[in-house]
Protein backbone atom coordinates (compact mmCIF):
# COMPACT_ATOMS: atom_id res chain seq x y z
CA UNK A 1 0.00 0.00 0.00
CA UNK A 2 1.75 3.40 -0.98
CA UNK A 3 1.32 6.57 1.17
CA UNK A 4 -0.79 9.50 0.01
CA UNK A 5 1.14 12.89 -0.93
CA UNK A 6 0.04 15.04 0.53
CA UNK A 7 1.44 17.82 -1.40
CA UNK A 8 0.32 16.49 -4.68
CA UNK A 9 -3.25 18.96 -4.73
CA UNK A 10 -5.37 17.24 -7.60
CA UNK A 11 -5.63 21.24 -8.65
CA UNK A 12 -2.30 22.40 -8.65
CA UNK A 13 -1.38 22.35 -12.41
CA UNK A 14 -1.49 25.89 -12.98
CA UNK A 15 -0.06 26.97 -10.00
CA UNK A 16 3.49 28.26 -9.23
CA UNK A 17 3.98 28.37 -5.72
CA UNK A 18 2.86 26.00 -3.08
CA UNK A 19 -0.47 27.10 -1.00
CA UNK A 20 0.76 29.34 1.99
CA UNK A 21 0.82 26.98 5.57
CA UNK A 22 -1.71 29.08 7.55
CA UNK A 23 -3.67 29.26 4.81
CA UNK A 24 -3.93 25.32 3.93
CA UNK A 25 -4.77 25.37 7.79
CA UNK A 26 -7.25 28.08 6.74
CA UNK A 27 -9.18 26.68 4.42
CA UNK A 28 -9.28 23.02 5.27
CA UNK A 29 -12.47 21.32 6.57
CA UNK A 30 -11.27 17.87 6.85
CA UNK A 31 -11.38 18.19 10.39
CA UNK A 32 -15.09 18.34 11.13
CA UNK A 33 -16.12 17.15 7.30
CA UNK A 34 -14.36 13.20 8.03
CA UNK A 35 -17.38 12.34 9.80
CA UNK A 36 -18.94 12.42 6.14
CA UNK A 37 -16.52 9.35 5.11
CA UNK A 38 -19.08 6.69 4.61
CA UNK A 39 -21.66 9.08 2.35
CA UNK A 40 -18.83 10.14 0.41
CA UNK A 41 -17.49 6.30 -0.39
CA UNK A 42 -21.50 5.61 -0.68
CA UNK A 43 -21.71 8.18 -3.41
CA UNK A 44 -18.28 7.62 -5.35
CA UNK A 45 -19.41 3.79 -5.36
CA UNK A 46 -22.51 4.59 -7.04
CA UNK A 47 -20.59 6.73 -9.45
CA UNK A 48 -18.10 4.29 -10.63
CA UNK A 49 -20.56 1.74 -11.01
CA UNK A 50 -22.52 4.32 -13.04
CA UNK A 51 -19.14 4.95 -15.26
CA UNK A 52 -18.50 1.38 -15.88
CA UNK A 53 -22.14 0.31 -16.86
CA UNK A 54 -21.92 3.56 -19.50
CA UNK A 55 -18.49 2.83 -20.99
CA UNK A 56 -16.76 5.25 -19.36
CA UNK A 57 -14.50 2.88 -16.87
CA UNK A 58 -14.27 -0.74 -17.61
CA UNK A 59 -15.08 -3.01 -15.47
CA UNK A 60 -11.92 -4.05 -14.47
CA UNK A 61 -11.16 -0.30 -13.45
CA UNK A 62 -14.54 -0.08 -11.74
CA UNK A 63 -13.76 -3.15 -9.30
CA UNK A 64 -10.48 -2.00 -8.39
CA UNK A 65 -12.29 1.66 -7.24
CA UNK A 66 -15.05 0.03 -5.56
CA UNK A 67 -12.61 -2.32 -3.49
CA UNK A 68 -10.05 -0.33 -3.11
CA UNK A 69 -12.93 2.25 -1.51
CA UNK A 70 -14.33 -0.59 0.56
CA UNK A 71 -10.77 -0.84 2.11
CA UNK A 72 -10.37 2.41 2.22
CA UNK A 73 -13.94 3.14 4.51
CA UNK A 74 -12.60 -0.88 6.68
CA UNK A 75 -9.79 1.53 7.66
CA UNK A 76 -11.45 4.40 8.77
CA UNK A 77 -14.01 2.36 10.68
CA UNK A 78 -11.02 0.79 12.44
CA UNK A 79 -9.54 3.94 13.14
CA UNK A 80 -6.01 3.09 11.46
CA UNK A 81 -6.71 5.99 8.55
CA UNK A 82 -4.13 9.19 8.16
CA UNK A 83 -6.31 11.95 7.82
CA UNK A 84 -4.35 15.22 6.32
CA UNK A 85 -5.16 18.67 6.19
CA UNK A 86 -2.78 19.47 3.17
CA UNK A 87 -5.30 17.45 1.27
CA UNK A 88 -8.13 20.12 2.49
CA UNK A 89 -11.47 17.57 2.74
CA UNK A 90 -12.93 13.95 2.91
CA UNK A 91 -13.38 13.74 -0.56
CA UNK A 92 -9.52 14.22 -1.42
CA UNK A 93 -8.59 12.64 1.30
CA UNK A 94 -10.31 9.53 0.50
CA UNK A 95 -9.48 9.76 -3.44
CA UNK A 96 -5.67 10.14 -2.63
CA UNK A 97 -5.68 7.14 -0.55
CA UNK A 98 -7.36 4.97 -3.08
CA UNK A 99 -5.25 6.20 -5.93
CA UNK A 100 -2.13 5.34 -3.63
CA UNK A 101 -3.26 2.25 -2.99
CA UNK A 102 -4.98 0.70 -6.99
CA UNK A 103 -2.72 3.22 -9.13
CA UNK A 104 -3.71 4.62 -12.37
CA UNK A 105 -7.97 3.61 -11.76
CA UNK A 106 -8.33 5.70 -8.28
CA UNK A 107 -7.51 8.62 -10.58
CA UNK A 108 -10.27 8.11 -13.09
CA UNK A 109 -12.87 7.94 -10.07
CA UNK A 110 -13.41 11.81 -10.67
CA UNK A 111 -14.40 11.64 -14.28
CA UNK A 112 -18.09 13.38 -14.72
CA UNK A 113 -17.79 14.55 -11.55
CA UNK A 114 -16.77 17.71 -9.51
CA UNK A 115 -16.85 18.48 -5.69
CA UNK A 116 -18.89 20.47 -6.09
CA UNK A 117 -21.89 18.17 -6.95
CA UNK A 118 -19.83 15.37 -5.07
CA UNK A 119 -20.18 17.11 -1.29
CA UNK A 120 -23.65 18.79 -2.06
CA UNK A 121 -24.77 14.85 -2.65
CA UNK A 122 -22.48 13.42 0.68
CA UNK A 123 -24.54 16.13 2.86
CA UNK A 124 -27.41 15.01 1.65
CA UNK A 125 -26.97 11.37 1.91
CA UNK A 126 -25.97 12.06 5.48
CA UNK A 127 -28.80 14.28 6.18
CA UNK A 128 -31.18 11.86 5.04
CA UNK A 129 -30.04 9.16 7.45
CA UNK A 130 -29.96 11.86 10.52
CA UNK A 131 -33.36 12.87 9.80
CA UNK A 132 -34.69 9.19 10.28
CA UNK A 133 -33.04 8.44 13.08
CA UNK A 134 -34.24 12.26 14.59
CA UNK A 135 -38.02 10.99 13.85
CA UNK A 136 -37.42 7.45 15.45
CA UNK A 137 -36.11 9.45 18.21
CA UNK A 138 -39.09 11.72 18.40
CA UNK A 139 -41.43 8.93 17.56
CA UNK A 140 -39.82 7.09 20.81
CA UNK A 141 -40.46 10.30 23.64
CA UNK A 142 -43.97 10.31 22.05
CA UNK A 143 -44.39 6.77 23.23
CA UNK A 144 -42.98 7.75 26.51
CA UNK A 145 -45.37 10.74 26.82
CA UNK A 146 -47.94 8.14 25.88
CA UNK A 147 -47.61 5.81 28.71
CA UNK A 148 -47.26 8.70 31.16
CA UNK A 149 -50.43 10.16 30.32
CA UNK A 150 -52.35 6.66 30.63
CA UNK A 151 -50.97 6.22 34.22
CA UNK A 152 -51.79 9.79 34.91
CA UNK A 153 -55.69 10.40 32.78
CA UNK A 154 -57.54 11.52 36.10
CA UNK A 155 -54.85 13.24 37.72
CA UNK A 156 -55.81 16.72 38.17
CA UNK A 157 -53.83 20.02 38.07
CA UNK A 158 -54.39 23.34 36.89
CA UNK A 159 -54.65 24.39 33.17
CA UNK A 160 -52.98 28.12 32.85
CA UNK A 161 -53.19 30.92 30.65
CA UNK A 162 -51.52 33.79 31.00
CA UNK A 163 -49.66 31.78 34.08
CA UNK A 164 -52.53 32.34 35.82
CA UNK A 165 -54.91 29.25 36.55
CA UNK A 166 -57.75 29.23 34.30
CA UNK A 167 -59.60 25.61 34.30
CA UNK A 168 -59.26 22.13 35.77
CA UNK A 169 -57.60 20.11 33.46
CA UNK A 170 -56.40 16.31 33.65
CA UNK A 171 -52.10 15.98 33.36
CA UNK A 172 -52.65 13.20 30.74
CA UNK A 173 -54.31 15.68 28.92
CA UNK A 174 -51.74 18.15 29.27
CA UNK A 175 -49.04 15.70 28.04
CA UNK A 176 -50.88 15.08 25.38
CA UNK A 177 -50.60 18.56 24.01
CA UNK A 178 -46.68 17.71 23.96
CA UNK A 179 -47.53 14.63 22.02
CA UNK A 180 -49.13 17.09 19.47
CA UNK A 181 -46.22 18.76 19.20
CA UNK A 182 -43.86 15.99 18.64
CA UNK A 183 -46.08 14.56 16.05
CA UNK A 184 -46.07 18.08 13.95
CA UNK A 185 -42.42 17.57 14.08
CA UNK A 186 -42.39 14.34 12.64
CA UNK A 187 -44.36 15.41 9.80
CA UNK A 188 -42.40 18.44 9.15
CA UNK A 189 -39.17 16.52 9.12
CA UNK A 190 -40.31 13.54 7.01
CA UNK A 191 -41.70 16.87 4.02
CA UNK A 192 -38.04 17.89 4.72
CA UNK A 193 -37.20 14.64 3.83
CA UNK A 194 -39.04 14.17 0.91
CA UNK A 195 -37.93 17.47 -0.52
CA UNK A 196 -34.49 17.05 -0.43
CA UNK A 197 -33.98 13.11 -1.53
CA UNK A 198 -33.13 15.08 -4.68
CA UNK A 199 -29.52 14.18 -5.83
CA UNK A 200 -26.89 16.60 -7.17
CA UNK A 201 -24.37 14.06 -8.63
CA UNK A 202 -23.74 14.79 -12.15
CA UNK A 203 -24.27 18.62 -11.88
CA UNK A 204 -20.38 18.48 -11.78
CA UNK A 205 -18.61 21.87 -11.19
CA UNK A 206 -21.94 23.85 -12.45
CA UNK A 207 -22.79 23.42 -15.97
CA UNK A 208 -22.97 19.79 -16.47
CA UNK A 209 -20.21 16.88 -17.82
CA UNK A 210 -19.19 16.24 -21.37
CA UNK A 211 -19.44 12.28 -20.53
CA UNK A 212 -22.68 10.09 -21.89
CA UNK A 213 -23.60 9.57 -17.77
CA UNK A 214 -26.79 8.38 -16.74
CA UNK A 215 -27.91 10.14 -13.52
CA UNK A 216 -31.67 8.52 -13.35
CA UNK A 217 -29.22 5.07 -12.81
CA UNK A 218 -27.09 6.54 -10.24
CA UNK A 219 -29.42 8.00 -8.78
CA UNK A 220 -31.23 4.75 -8.43
CA UNK A 221 -28.78 3.49 -6.75
CA UNK A 222 -27.96 5.99 -4.25
CA UNK A 223 -32.06 5.35 -3.27
CA UNK A 224 -32.65 9.13 -4.53
CA UNK A 225 -36.20 9.66 -5.91
CA UNK A 226 -34.79 11.75 -8.77
CA UNK A 227 -31.78 13.59 -10.30
CA UNK A 228 -31.75 17.42 -9.68
CA UNK A 229 -33.04 18.98 -12.69
CA UNK A 230 -30.87 22.28 -13.03
CA UNK A 231 -27.26 21.78 -12.86
CA UNK A 232 -26.32 25.49 -11.50
CA UNK A 233 -29.09 25.23 -8.73
CA UNK A 234 -27.92 21.34 -7.59
CA UNK A 235 -24.57 22.53 -6.38
CA UNK A 236 -25.23 25.58 -4.97
CA UNK A 237 -28.70 25.07 -3.46
CA UNK A 238 -28.69 24.50 0.59
CA UNK A 239 -32.60 25.32 0.84
CA UNK A 240 -32.33 21.48 2.37
CA UNK A 241 -30.15 22.44 5.14
CA UNK A 242 -32.20 25.65 5.81
CA UNK A 243 -35.59 23.99 6.10
CA UNK A 244 -34.00 21.41 7.95
CA UNK A 245 -32.68 23.67 10.71
CA UNK A 246 -35.77 25.65 10.76
CA UNK A 247 -37.73 22.22 11.80
CA UNK A 248 -35.25 21.67 13.99
CA UNK A 249 -35.76 24.96 15.58
CA UNK A 250 -38.92 24.26 15.72
CA UNK A 251 -38.14 20.77 18.11
CA UNK A 252 -36.04 22.59 19.89
CA UNK A 253 -38.71 25.41 21.09
CA UNK A 254 -40.79 22.93 21.77
CA UNK A 255 -38.32 20.94 24.08
CA UNK A 256 -37.60 24.17 25.51
CA UNK A 257 -41.07 24.85 26.51
CA UNK A 258 -41.45 21.75 27.62
CA UNK A 259 -38.70 21.98 30.29
CA UNK A 260 -39.90 25.66 31.10
CA UNK A 261 -42.68 23.84 32.61
CA UNK A 262 -40.48 20.99 34.17
CA UNK A 263 -38.32 23.75 35.72
CA UNK A 264 -41.67 25.16 37.18
CA UNK A 265 -43.59 22.15 38.25
CA UNK A 266 -40.42 20.64 40.36
CA UNK A 267 -39.83 24.00 42.17
CA UNK A 268 -40.81 23.58 46.12
CA UNK A 269 -43.37 26.88 44.93
CA UNK A 270 -45.55 24.27 42.46
CA UNK A 271 -44.32 20.74 43.69
CA UNK A 272 -46.38 19.23 41.07
CA UNK A 273 -43.39 16.69 39.45
CA UNK A 274 -40.18 14.97 40.76
CA UNK A 275 -37.31 14.45 38.85
CA UNK A 276 -35.51 11.11 38.99
CA UNK A 277 -32.06 11.95 40.65
CA UNK A 278 -30.26 10.38 37.37
CA UNK A 279 -31.60 13.25 35.73
CA UNK A 280 -30.38 16.07 38.18
CA UNK A 281 -27.69 17.39 40.15
CA UNK A 282 -26.60 19.24 43.31
CA UNK A 283 -24.85 22.53 44.37
CA UNK A 284 -21.67 22.77 45.82
CA UNK A 285 -22.92 25.12 48.88
CA UNK A 286 -26.43 24.23 49.00
CA UNK A 287 -26.68 21.12 50.29
CA UNK A 288 -30.24 20.68 49.93
CA UNK A 289 -30.09 21.84 46.28
CA UNK A 290 -31.73 19.43 43.66
CA UNK A 291 -31.63 21.29 40.45
CA UNK A 292 -33.05 20.25 36.84
CA UNK A 293 -30.13 20.38 34.83
CA UNK A 294 -31.48 18.82 32.34
CA UNK A 295 -34.16 20.28 30.67
CA UNK A 296 -32.40 23.83 31.52
CA UNK A 297 -29.69 22.23 29.08
CA UNK A 298 -32.37 21.93 26.69
CA UNK A 299 -34.18 24.52 27.74
CA UNK A 300 -30.11 26.41 26.31
CA UNK A 301 -29.33 24.36 23.49
CA UNK A 302 -32.54 25.83 21.57
CA UNK A 303 -30.80 29.01 21.49
CA UNK A 304 -27.97 27.26 19.99
CA UNK A 305 -30.19 25.92 17.63
CA UNK A 306 -31.94 28.65 16.46
CA UNK A 307 -28.61 30.48 16.07
CA UNK A 308 -27.52 28.41 13.56
CA UNK A 309 -30.57 28.26 11.60
CA UNK A 310 -30.11 31.90 11.37
CA UNK A 311 -26.18 31.23 10.61
CA UNK A 312 -27.73 29.18 7.53
CA UNK A 313 -29.70 31.65 6.16
CA UNK A 314 -26.80 34.69 6.48
CA UNK A 315 -24.53 32.51 4.88
CA UNK A 316 -26.76 31.68 1.86
CA UNK A 317 -28.39 35.52 1.80
CA UNK A 318 -25.75 36.84 -0.40
CA UNK A 319 -24.10 33.87 -2.84
CA UNK A 320 -24.70 34.43 -6.79
CA UNK A 321 -24.63 31.11 -8.85
CA UNK A 322 -23.32 29.04 -8.40
CA UNK A 323 -20.89 27.38 -5.76
CA UNK A 324 -18.76 29.60 -3.31
CA UNK A 325 -16.14 28.67 -1.00
CA UNK A 326 -19.06 29.90 1.65
CA UNK A 327 -20.51 27.24 2.05
CA UNK A 328 -17.78 25.23 3.49
CA UNK A 329 -19.71 26.92 6.41
CA UNK A 330 -22.45 24.53 6.07
CA UNK A 331 -21.74 21.66 7.56
CA UNK A 332 -20.44 22.37 11.23
CA UNK A 333 -23.92 24.26 12.43
CA UNK A 334 -25.66 21.18 10.42
CA UNK A 335 -23.92 18.72 12.23
CA UNK A 336 -23.85 20.45 15.49
CA UNK A 337 -27.89 21.09 14.87
CA UNK A 338 -28.41 17.25 14.38
CA UNK A 339 -25.60 16.26 17.44
CA UNK A 340 -27.95 18.23 19.78
CA UNK A 341 -31.48 17.17 18.23
CA UNK A 342 -30.87 14.10 19.00
CA UNK A 343 -28.86 14.16 22.54
CA UNK A 344 -32.13 16.42 23.56
CA UNK A 345 -34.76 13.54 22.06
CA UNK A 346 -33.01 10.68 23.98
CA UNK A 347 -32.13 12.67 27.03
CA UNK A 348 -35.83 13.73 27.26
CA UNK A 349 -37.56 10.35 26.18
CA UNK A 350 -35.61 9.06 29.22
CA UNK A 351 -35.82 11.82 31.38
CA UNK A 352 -40.34 11.47 31.13
CA UNK A 353 -40.16 7.19 31.75
CA UNK A 354 -38.82 8.26 35.07
CA UNK A 355 -41.12 11.08 36.08
CA UNK A 356 -42.51 10.68 39.15
CA UNK A 357 -46.26 13.07 39.72
CA UNK A 358 -47.37 14.50 43.22
CA UNK A 359 -50.72 14.15 42.41
CA UNK A 360 -52.10 15.97 45.78
CA UNK A 361 -50.16 18.55 45.07
CA UNK A 362 -51.42 19.25 41.67
CA UNK A 363 -55.07 18.53 42.88
CA UNK A 364 -54.64 21.59 45.59
CA UNK A 365 -52.87 23.94 42.73
CA UNK A 366 -55.96 22.68 40.78
CA UNK A 367 -58.51 24.14 43.90
CA UNK A 368 -56.77 27.58 44.07
CA UNK A 369 -57.38 30.32 41.49
CA UNK A 370 -61.35 29.96 41.17
CA UNK A 371 -60.49 27.01 38.07
CA UNK A 372 -64.39 26.00 38.03
CA UNK A 373 -65.72 29.84 37.24
CA UNK A 374 -66.54 29.06 33.80
CA UNK A 375 -68.18 25.62 34.86
CA UNK A 376 -70.63 28.18 36.81
CA UNK A 377 -71.09 30.27 34.08
CA UNK A 378 -71.97 27.25 31.89
CA UNK A 379 -73.71 25.77 34.48
CA UNK A 380 -76.25 29.66 34.25
CA UNK A 381 -76.35 29.73 30.34
CA UNK A 382 -78.05 26.22 30.80
CA UNK A 383 -80.41 28.04 33.15
CA UNK A 384 -81.41 30.02 30.08
CA UNK A 385 -79.07 33.43 31.24
CA UNK A 386 -77.29 35.07 28.63
CA UNK A 387 -73.32 34.12 28.58
CA UNK A 388 -71.96 38.24 28.82
CA UNK A 389 -74.28 38.02 32.40
CA UNK A 390 -73.90 34.63 33.56
CA UNK A 391 -70.09 36.43 33.17
CA UNK A 392 -70.57 38.85 35.37
CA UNK A 393 -72.68 37.20 37.99
CA UNK A 394 -69.81 34.53 38.44
CA UNK A 395 -67.20 37.75 38.18
CA UNK A 396 -69.12 38.99 41.12
CA UNK A 397 -69.69 35.29 43.23
CA UNK A 398 -65.63 35.32 42.59
CA UNK A 399 -64.90 38.78 44.15
CA UNK A 400 -66.69 37.63 47.37
CA UNK A 401 -64.50 34.43 46.90
CA UNK A 402 -61.39 36.66 46.77
CA UNK A 403 -62.82 38.47 50.04
CA UNK A 404 -63.54 35.83 51.74
CA UNK A 405 -60.89 33.48 50.76
CA UNK A 406 -62.82 30.84 49.77
CA UNK A 407 -62.71 28.92 46.50
CA UNK A 408 -66.54 29.15 44.79
CA UNK A 409 -67.58 25.19 45.93
CA UNK A 410 -66.95 26.85 49.41
CA UNK A 411 -69.43 29.52 49.06
CA UNK A 412 -73.15 28.39 50.94
CA UNK A 413 -76.27 28.57 48.09
CA UNK A 414 -77.59 31.41 50.03
CA UNK A 415 -74.20 33.16 49.17
CA UNK A 416 -74.00 32.05 45.83
CA UNK A 417 -78.13 33.02 45.43
CA UNK A 418 -77.82 36.46 46.24
CA UNK A 419 -76.40 37.03 42.91
CA UNK A 420 -78.81 35.39 40.66
CA UNK A 421 -81.57 32.82 41.92
CA UNK A 422 -81.04 30.35 38.87
CA UNK A 423 -79.00 29.10 41.53
CA UNK A 424 -80.08 25.40 42.27
CA UNK A 425 -78.35 23.14 45.24
CA UNK A 426 -76.84 21.02 42.13
CA UNK A 427 -74.58 23.26 40.93
CA UNK A 428 -71.94 21.89 43.65
CA UNK A 429 -71.70 18.61 41.18
CA UNK A 430 -70.73 21.43 38.80
CA UNK A 431 -67.97 23.28 40.79
CA UNK A 432 -66.17 19.73 41.91
CA UNK A 433 -62.91 19.79 39.76
CA UNK A 434 -63.91 16.06 38.74
CA UNK A 435 -66.99 17.17 37.55
CA UNK A 436 -65.21 20.20 35.57
CA UNK A 437 -63.25 18.29 33.64
CA UNK A 438 -65.68 15.10 33.18
CA UNK A 439 -68.21 17.70 31.23
CA UNK A 440 -66.13 18.63 28.47
CA UNK A 441 -66.17 15.14 27.16
CA UNK A 442 -65.65 15.68 23.13
CA UNK A 443 -62.88 15.23 21.04
CA UNK A 444 -59.70 17.22 21.89
CA UNK A 445 -61.51 17.70 25.34
CA UNK A 446 -59.77 17.13 28.82
CA UNK A 447 -62.37 14.77 30.28
CA UNK A 448 -60.86 11.10 30.76
CA UNK A 449 -62.44 9.33 28.67
CA UNK A 450 -61.72 11.34 26.16
CA UNK A 451 -58.07 11.25 26.92
CA UNK A 452 -58.28 7.60 26.81
CA UNK A 453 -59.21 7.67 23.81
CA UNK A 454 -57.07 9.87 22.52
CA UNK A 455 -54.22 8.35 24.06
CA UNK A 456 -55.27 5.05 21.72
CA UNK A 457 -55.68 7.21 18.69
CA UNK A 458 -51.88 7.90 19.30
CA UNK A 459 -51.04 4.67 19.22
CA UNK A 460 -52.47 3.91 16.45
CA UNK A 461 -50.70 6.61 14.63
CA UNK A 462 -47.32 5.83 15.79
CA UNK A 463 -48.22 2.53 14.97
CA UNK A 464 -48.90 3.59 11.23
CA UNK A 465 -45.29 5.57 11.62
CA UNK A 466 -43.36 2.54 12.40
CA UNK A 467 -44.75 0.52 9.49
CA UNK A 468 -44.43 3.57 6.63
CA UNK A 469 -40.54 3.53 8.38
CA UNK A 470 -40.29 -0.10 8.01
CA UNK A 471 -41.51 -0.20 4.02
CA UNK A 472 -39.19 2.44 3.14
CA UNK A 473 -36.49 0.68 4.49
CA UNK A 474 -37.28 -2.27 2.79
CA UNK A 475 -37.80 -0.91 -0.47
CA UNK A 476 -34.24 0.48 -0.36
CA UNK A 477 -33.10 -3.11 0.96
CA UNK A 478 -34.93 -4.11 -2.31
CA UNK A 479 -33.71 -1.97 -4.52
CA UNK A 480 -30.16 -2.26 -3.56
CA UNK A 481 -30.66 -6.53 -4.00
CA UNK A 482 -32.05 -5.47 -7.55
CA UNK A 483 -29.43 -3.20 -8.65
CA UNK A 484 -26.74 -5.93 -7.46
CA UNK A 485 -28.94 -8.81 -9.15
CA UNK A 486 -28.83 -6.40 -12.55
CA UNK A 487 -25.63 -5.79 -12.29
CA UNK A 488 -23.96 -8.86 -12.01
CA UNK A 489 -26.21 -10.10 -14.69
CA UNK A 490 -24.54 -7.62 -16.54
CA UNK A 491 -20.62 -8.47 -15.63
CA UNK A 492 -21.91 -11.80 -16.46
CA UNK A 493 -22.85 -10.82 -19.88
CA UNK A 494 -19.29 -9.12 -20.53
CA UNK A 495 -17.79 -12.36 -19.54
CA UNK A 496 -16.57 -11.06 -16.30
CA UNK A 497 -14.70 -13.31 -13.86
CA UNK A 498 -16.51 -13.79 -10.89
CA UNK A 499 -12.96 -13.15 -9.22
CA UNK A 500 -12.88 -9.54 -9.54
CA UNK A 501 -15.93 -9.57 -7.24
CA UNK A 502 -17.70 -6.17 -7.93
CA UNK A 503 -19.15 -4.24 -5.12
CA UNK A 504 -22.07 -2.47 -6.53
CA UNK A 505 -23.50 0.59 -4.09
Amino acid sequence: MNEPNPSAKPWAGRFNAPTDAFVEAFTASVDFDRRLYRYDIQGSIAHATMLSRQGILTATERDAIVSGLEAVRARIDAGEFVWSIPLEDVHMNVESALTADIGEAGKKLHTGRSRNDQVATDVRLWLRDEIDAIRAAILRLQQALLDLAEREVDTILPGFTHLQVAQPITFGHHLLAWFEMLERDRERLADCRRRMNVMPLGAAALAGTTYPIDRHYTAELLGFDRPAENSLDAVSDRDFAIEFAADAAILMMHLSRFSEELILWSSAQFGFVELADSFCTGSSIMPQKKNPDVPELVRGKSGRVFGHLMGLLTLMKGQPLAYNKDNQEDKEPLFDTVDNLKGSLKVYADMMGNLTCNRERMRAAAKQGFSTATDLADYLVRRGIPFRDAHEIVGKAVALGVREGRDLAELTLAELRQFSDAIGEEVFAVLTLEGSVAARDHLGGTAPAQVRAAIARGRERLGASEDDDTARESQFRQLVSETSETLEKWRQSQDISESSNPHPA
